[in-house]
């Protein structure tokens, strides 16, 4: 009987090491099968600044803290008097440029006609002179011969300078209108350029007086005010911060052996302290390729071993959009991350919530 005892005993310390060896292979001391390890880390988000991109007053500011505002929202409105003053400024030297368009038109078409005048008149003074010239030549022949008295031979003569004077100053006037063509035309152009230059200013204004109205450019929770409304700011002062709640992940640290078999993309199930009933896939988007604390000295591989690396667990868009409403930041929790692809998750890391 005592024998019988003592086999029984035998047999069950036998089954205890065995489990125990077997719970030390399979979960490798830490609760954990081999191949998954855990790393304590804290949710976070991407921020965003709100900010001015022209020096101003905030006129009013349209978000509290803590609010979910969308893509597109209204979320604070600059004062834009002085720039609204500025363009009505804009816009009278727009007219006044386009005015100035018309009227170096105008002067072009009455230099082109007084052109054609000239050019007229040059023609005019060009038969004239032919006509002298060729009277100058039959007085010549007749007082050669006699039949002609010198008197009406030199002034023949005078009107043939005189006729050709007169074709030279034609033909100057000429010039004389075709430059002023010239400096009509370049009058059209500068007038065109302040037209040009006039419309850019007032579109620069605008764009100015459109960036004064702040809107959110992700859908995110507003985290704190920077400024409030009556302060001025410089350009790019803060208004507001956001959160995106749409590109939010963990941070978490591994050691040097753990964080080397880490790939991208690898499976990752979060449990948050808060609500630890709920298991949140994720997958590894980051590994830091240099370690993020140390120990004192790394001479040893027993010391390099304690390096720690930082990994970042991306959350699904698709949840983060399911859930949006309940998305926090600054949450801790456990990250789980499955090192070996044929490592099952333990039954607890198995049901996740699903969009």
């Amino acid at each position: 009987m005592k024998s019988a005892k003592n086999w029984i005993v035998a047999i069950v310390v036998a089954a205890v090491v065995a489990g125990g060896y077997y719970f030390w292979r399979f979960y490798d001391g830490s609760g954990l099968p081999d191949g998954i390890v855990a790393g304590n880390g804290r949710i976070e988000a991407v921020e965003i600044d709100i900010s001015a991109r022209t020096p101003g007053r905030i006129k009013e500011i349209l978000a509290d803290e803590g609010m979910f505002v969308e893509a597109g929202q209204v979320l604070a409105r600059m004062d834009t008097e002085q720039m609204e003053a500025q363009r009505r400024q804009l816009e009278a030297q727009l007219k006044r440029a386009s005015i100035g368009i018309e009227t170096a038109g105008a002067l072009v078409k009455q230099r082109n006609a007084e052109n054609a005048a000239a050019q007229a008149v040059v023609a005019q003074r060009e038969a004239q002179q032919d006509v002298i010239d060729k009277k100058l030549v039959r007085s010549e022949q007749l007082a050669r011969t006699g039949n002609l008295s010198q008197q009406l031979l030199d002034n023949d003569r005078a009107a043939a300078l005189e006729a050709a004077a007169a074709v030279n100053a034609a033909r100057a006037q000429l010039a004389a209108t075709e430059a002023g063509i010239s400096a009509a035309q370049a009058q059209v152009v500068d007038a065109e350029a302040a037209v040009d230059a006039a419309r850019a200013a007032i579109e620069s204004i605008t764009a100015d007086i459109n960036d004064a109205v702040l809107r959110s450019p992700r859908d995110g929770r507003v985290q704190y005010r920077v400024a409030q409304p009556g302060e001025v700011i410089a350009s790019g002062g803060r208004v507001l911060n956001l959160v995106n709640v749409g590109d939010v992940y963990m941070t978490f640290f591994l050691p040097t052996a753990q964080a080397g078999r880490v790939a991208m993309g690898t499976e990752v199930r979060i449990v948050l302290d808060a609500v630890p009933q709920y298991v949140i896939p994720a997958k590894v988007s980051f590994v830091a390729d240099v370690a993020q604390f140390t120990p004192k000295t790394v001479e040893t591989e027993e010391e390099r071993q304690k390096l720690m690396f930082r990994v970042k667990a991306q959350i699904s868009p698709e949840l983060l959009r399911e859930y949006i409403q309940y998305v926090k930041t600054g949450l801790p929790g456990v990250a789980y991350v499955k090192l070996d692809p044929e490592a099952e998750w333990p039954a607890q890391l198995r049901e996740v919530v699903k969009p």
